[in-house]
C-alpha cells in the first residue's frame, strides 16, 4: 500500500498569485474551491509515519489542512522525513517552517543539498534532529522511519530535463541534480513522481511506462501562454516545463494507470471546470490534481 495526499497542486505563487489580476486568479479570490497552493505530496507505506516530497512555501499551512500530518502528542510530528527533487524556491523555502526541533531526515541530491548548506538561513534546521542525507540518481534507496526501520517505500531518483533554479541563473550550470523525477514502489505498485520536466525524453517515457500513477508536470497548457496572455516573457520550454498540449500525445500510448497532472500555473486554462481546455485534459485520461485529494494504491 502506497498512501498520498496532495498537499498542494499549484505551480509556483499559488493561485491565486498574490500580484496577479488574470481571470483565473481573480476568480479564485471569489471561489474558494478554486484555490491552490503551491505543489508538493504527502506519501506514506503505513498510514502513520509520512514522506513530503518537496517543502512548498505554504507547508505550514497544508500541515494544518491534512489531519494525518498532526501531532499526535505534545511535542510530536508524523512527517519522518522531506525528499526534494529539485533547488528552487517553491520547492525548498517550506523547510524553514520545519524548524521547531522535530527530528526529521532531508534526502536531496548532493547539488540541492550543496544549495542548502551555501545559504545559510538553512542553519535553523537543527542538524542533530535533522540529518541531510545525499541521495544519486539511478540508485534505489529506502527512506527510514524514526526507529531506523525501513519505511517499506523504494524510491528511484532519476535525471529529468529541466534547469537550475532561477534564482542560480547565471551563476551556476546546470547539473544533472537540478531536476530529479522520482519512481516509488511498495508492494508492486508503482507511483512516479514528476513536478518539473521540460521534454518527454525516451528516458523519461521508460521511467514513465507501466505506472500505476503519474504525478506530471503541468505548469502551463501551451508553450507561449504567458506570453500570449501579457504575463512575461518566457516560454515554458525556456522556464523547464513541457505545455499540456504537448505531453498528452506524448504521453498517450503508455500504460499508465492514473495521470494527475501537478505543478498548475495560476495562467493554466484548464484549472477551470468550464474551459474547454479542461474538456481536452480529461477526455484524454488525465486528471487535474486539487489540494486535499487523496489517494491509495
Amino acid at each position: 500500500m502506497i498512501k498520498i495526499v496532495i498537499l498542494g497542486s499549484a505551480a509556483g505563487g499559488g493561485l491565486p498569485q498574490w500580484n496577479c489580476g488574470c481571470s483565473n486568479c481573480l476568480a479564485a479570490r471569489s471561489e474558494p474551491g478554486l484555490r491552490a497552493s503551491q505543489a508538493s505530496i504527502a506519501i506514506s507505506g503505513n498510514g502513520e509515519h509520512w514522506f513530503l516530497i518537496n517543502a512548498a512555501p505554504d507547508l505550514r499551512q497544508q500541515i494544518i489542512d491534512t489531519p494525518v500530518l498532526h501531532p499526535k502528542g505534545l511535542r510530536h510530528s508524523p512527517i519522518a522525513g522531506v525528499i526534494l527533487t529539485n533547488g528552487e524556491v517553491d520547492a525548498v523555502t517550506g523547510l524553514l517552517s520545519l524548524r521547531e526541533g522535530s527530528p526529521f531526515a532531508l534526502y536531496a541530491h548532493q547539488r540541492v543539498q550543496e544549495i542548502l548548506r551555501a545559504n545559510s538561513i538553512f542553519n535553523a534546521l537543527n542538524p542533530e534532529k535533522v540529518a541531510r542525507i545525499a541521495i544519486e540518481t539511478d540508485v534505489t534507496f529506502e527512506p527510514k522511519l524514526p526507529d531506523g526501520s525501513g519505511s517499506g517505500l523504494l524510491i528511484e531518483p532519476f535525471v529529468a530535463p529541466g534547469k537550475t533554479a532561477l534564482y542560480l541563473e547565471g551563476a551556476a550550470e546546470n547539473d544533472e541534480g537540478d531536476t530529479l523525477g522520482l519512481r516509488i514502489t511498495r508492494n508492486g505498485k508503482t507511483l512516479v513522481f514528476l513536478a518539473a520536466c521540460a521534454a518527454i525524453t525516451p528516458d523519461v517515457t521508460k521511467k514513465l511506462a507501466g505506472a500505476d500513477l503519474v504525478f506530471f508536470d503541468g505548469t502551463l497548457w501551451r508553450d507561449d501562454e504567458l506570453v500570449a496572455l501579457g504575463l512575461g516573457q518566457k516560454t515554458g520550454q525556456r522556464m523547464g516545463h513541457i505545455a499540456m498540449d504537448a505531453a498528452m500525445p506524448a504521453l498517450a500510448g503508455l500504460e499508465i494507470g492514473r495521470k494527475v497532472f501537478l505543478h498548475i500555473n495560476n495562467s493554466n486554462p484548464a484549472w477551470r471546470r468550464d474551459a474547454p481546455e479542461r474538456g481536452q485534459v480529461e477526455q484524454a485520461g488525465w486528471i487535474i490534481a486539487a489540494d486535499g485529494m487523496e489517494m491509495t494504491l
